[in-house]
């Protein structure tokens, strides 16, 4: 079964554009969007299993520029 996150993130100021472009080119990034409130990006990611979500989140997400903060919701039933 399919594991899915949500990603929670904030951007250094002027950054969202570029984030947005640079996250929305890897691969298991189901959709990226841009968002008012707390944080600037909320992204939907799935991998195979919970280690491939990870794995996308410290190796893919984390190394993009521009991005200062991010917090991990995984989803934990379908609807």
């Amino acid at each position: 079964m399919a594991a899915k996150a949500f990603v929670l993130i904030e951007t250094a100021v002027g950054k969202n554009k570029e984030v947005v472009a640079a996250l929305s080119q890897l691969e298991g990034m189901k959709s990226v969007d841009t968002v008012t409130g707390p944080y600037d990006i909320i992204a939907i990611i799935e991998g195979k299993n919970l280690n491939d979500v990870g794995d996308l989140v410290t190796g893919k997400i984390h190394p993009v520029a521009g991005i200062t903060r991010t917090v991990t919701c995984l989803a934990i039933a379908g609807a």
